[in-house]
């Protein structure tokens, strides 16, 4: 398995409500996270994009180069990038920094004026993906490259340097048919928001059938969600009710568009008509009160209850976990300390615990 954290990549303070101030959206601060996630055994972090933020490759090299093992998943667009200039810029840093280097391919909308995007189809802009992340592969793995696609063309192209492994590994996010079929066919791991066990089981199903026939290796999954971890249930329940009431329906606006939520965000919006609390402790309150993305739902209770209801995912054949919780300085160390090692099988001394659902 897998284990990423979330490091915030805006410049203003109080992302998802982070108490962090001084040195908010420096090299330092950034740098801090990324150490601490080190410290307390995760693999590295998820860095998001977004227009209006700081470059996000700029960041995750920044980064690489102030640690040692930190990996960071590092979110790009294909439409503020053309496949070969990423293509090198991304090979450049997984070379130097030994072959750390992920990636995560957004396809959603964006400011796509601001930086000269003018696809805003949905399924044109699937369609690019597909072709960016197929062109991006070959130039990893290949030289002399010529292609001649609906989107991109290359003509005797060769990456240097070349990066680790035949490349870092693309993480894939999106639950639109289109975007399932993208994932099935050029992803390397696809990510699902935190939604209940059984739409989990059937979007694997029916990925894994649609990805059966591809020349790549199998296709892997992972979960992005909020995990709240107190050292009792009550507390935990507490905690995120109250945080829940101080949201008052404020919603990230850079998590949607004038065309309304992307087809997986609507999905997590629908679940809270299901019920606050779906599964053991899947709570979905947060997205009627304004979270959005992996802030739309969460996983809450103790470290074993958190850890039973991630292991159910892993049954499913969920093996990249990215978490995330505010204040983000204090979770990385709480949430890695407490889970980490109940998900790897280190804290061997734990009693099983039994799951009743929160009412």
């Amino acid at each position: 398995m897998t284990f990423l954290w979330y490091i915030p990549n805006t410049v203003e303070p109080g992302h998802r409500g982070d108490d962090a101030v001084a040195g908010y959206g420096t090299l330092e601060h950034s740098v801090d996270l990324a150490r601490a996630a080190e410290e307390h055994g995760w693999a590295g972090a998820l860095i998001g994009t977004g227009w209006g933020r700081p470059d996000t490759l700029t960041v995750a090299t920044a980064i690489a180069a102030r640690t040692s093992t930190f990996r960071p998943l590092a979110a790009i667009r294909p439409g503020y990038w053309q496949p070969a200039h990423f293509a090198s810029a991304a090979a450049t840093l997984d070379h130097l920094s030994g072959g750390r280097l992920l990636v995560n391919i957004v396809s959603g909308r964006d400011n796509l004026t601001a930086y000269g995007d003018a696809e805003t189809g949905s399924a044109r802009r699937y369609a690019r993906t597909r072709e960016f992340m197929h062109l991006v592969r070959r130039l990893w793995t290949e030289q002399d490259v010529t292609f001649t696609g609906e989107h991109y063309r290359v003509s005797g192209s060769t990456v240097v340097p070349r990066p680790v492994g035949g490349g870092p590994r693309l993480y894939f996010g999106g639950a639109s048919p289109a975007a399932e079929e993208v994932a099935a066919a050029e992803a390397d791991v696809q990510l699902f928001w935190g939604e209940p066990l059984e739409g989990i089981a059937g979007r694997i199903d029916r990925l894994r059938r649609l990805s059966a026939a591809r020349e790549l290796p199998p296709l892997e999954f992972g979960l992005r969600v909020t995990t709240l971890i107190r050292d009792t249930s009550a507390e935990a329940w507490r905690d995120a009710e109250a945080r829940v009431a101080t949201m008052g329906g404020r919603r990230d606006d850079r998590l949607l568009d004038r065309h309304g939520p992307a087809v997986g965000q609507q999905r997590l919006l629908d679940l809270a008509t299901r019920g606050d609390v779906l599964d053991t402790c899947l709570y979905t309150a947060p997205g009627r009160h304004g979270g959005g993305g992996a802030g739309t739902t969460w996983l809450v209770g103790t470290a074993d209850e958190v850890a039973h209801a991630l292991r159910r995912y892993r049954e499913l054949g969920v093996t990249h976990f990215v978490l995330s919780d505010t204040p983000y300085r204090r979770e990385t160390a709480r949430v890695g300390d407490a889970l980490i090692p109940r998900l790897t099988g280190l804290d061997q001394g734990r009693e099983a615990v039994e799951q009743v659902p929160h009412t």
